[in-house]
């Protein structure tokens, strides 16, 4: 077993010489100097780290018994490092230390100049796209505000609807034709009983319509705007009209334009409208030899979709709307487009 000891000049007896009895005052050579001896016996093996000293006492004569060794002292090989070298070393790495914050603080300054010189302040004061800035932005007087007739005073025209005998609603299809056109401040004389009242009472004071030939020849449309007070009441319309076509008190009239065009007066129809802004856009359609047009029919759900959202909607209104003397956005129609299923619960319904 090895055993530590308290330090490296601690010394231990393996095998105490016989002496005088330690209890005995004065007996006996004083105790040598230095650390006392160690309590607990050591093992006769030395470390491979430390060395042995050699004894300073004479080696016994021949005739003299041989005495049990004394212990051995056992000291560390490894060097101590002067205090002064300590010191140096911790100065070096004071100074090393010192020089890099010094160097890390003179990039990082050198960075934020090249930041603040990069800064051109010349852009804001200098912007030549302004010249080529949308009008709304600019000159917001240069757009109309459908909502109102307030800012929308502009009274329609049947040239603004209808401006020529063909009428294309959308590239690449074939043109509708124009038959004849109307315009009056009377709205009552463009629909029947209760409807027509309930747009008098809404403040409508004008229509403009006309009359038109599908295409392919086998299909009639009166389509038009009606010009109400504001949006408010537009959308009021809008919601009772359907109610009063169930109910069959009242009906959009058809606008006879000569040449067997009288059919669209009299015939049952489909009919289709819509809100946006303070404009109700409607349009009927009846089959040209005066036959009772289905509900289902795709090609009379896309003629209401031509003349309500292409032509009127996207085409008239979006272009007064672009410019009037007000600001705001022309988004989509404010009403649902149920004009296209070809069903009543989207607005459209038999005028009969």
């Amino acid at each position: 077993m090895v055993y530590r000891y308290e330090s490296d000049e601690d010394a231990f007896v393996e095998y105490p010489d016989p002496g005088p009895d330690p209890l005995v005052l004065g007996a006996g050579p004083p105790p040598p100097a230095g650390p006392s001896p160690s309590r607990f016996p050591a093992p006769t093996l030395r470390r491979t780290n430390q060395i042995a000293l050699p004894s300073s006492e004479p080696p016994a004569r021949a005739d003299t018994p041989v005495a049990a060794p004394r212990s051995q002292i056992y000291t560390s090989s490894q060097p101590i490092e002067p205090p002064t070298q300590r010191g140096g070393g911790r100065l070096w790495q004071v100074l090393i230390g010192g020089a890099a914050v010094l160097v890390l603080l003179a990039l990082c300054g050198l960075g934020a100049a090249a930041v603040l010189m990069d800064r051109d302040p010349q852009p804001q004061t200098n912007p030549t796209h302004q010249p080529n800035a949308a009008p709304s932005a600019a000159e917001p007087e240069h757009r109309q505000d459908l909502d109102s007739r307030d800012t929308d005073q502009a009274p329609l025209t049947a040239k603004e609807l209808f401006p020529g005998k063909e009428l294309v609603v959308a590239a690449g299809q074939q043109s509708y034709q124009v038959l004849k056109t109307h315009s009056s401040g009377s709205c009552a004389i463009a629909a029947t009983g209760e409807v027509a009242d309930l747009l008098v009472r809404l403040g409508c004071n004008q229509v403009v319509r006309a009359t038109l030939r599908t295409p392919d020849g086998d299909h009639l449309v009166t389509a038009g705007l009606f010009n109400l007070t504001d949006k408010v009441s537009a959308e009021r319309a809008r919601d009772r009209i359907r109610p009063l076509l169930d109910e069959r008190q009242g009906r959009f009239r058809g606008y006879a334009a000569g040449d067997g065009t009288n059919v669209v007066t009299t015939a049952p129809a489909r009919v289709g409208w819509q809100v946006r802004g303070h404009y109700l856009a409607y349009a009927l359609v009846v089959s040209a030899d005066g036959a009772a047009v289905k509900s289902g029919d795709a090609k009379i759900r896309e003629i209401l979709f031509d003349m309500i959202e292409l032509h009127l909607s996207r085409g008239v209104l979006q272009r007064r709307a672009e410019g009037g003397t007000a600001g705001q956005p022309t988004a989509g129609p404010t009403e649902r487009s149920g004009t296209q299923s070809g069903s009543p619960d989207n607005g459209e319904l038999p005028n009969d």
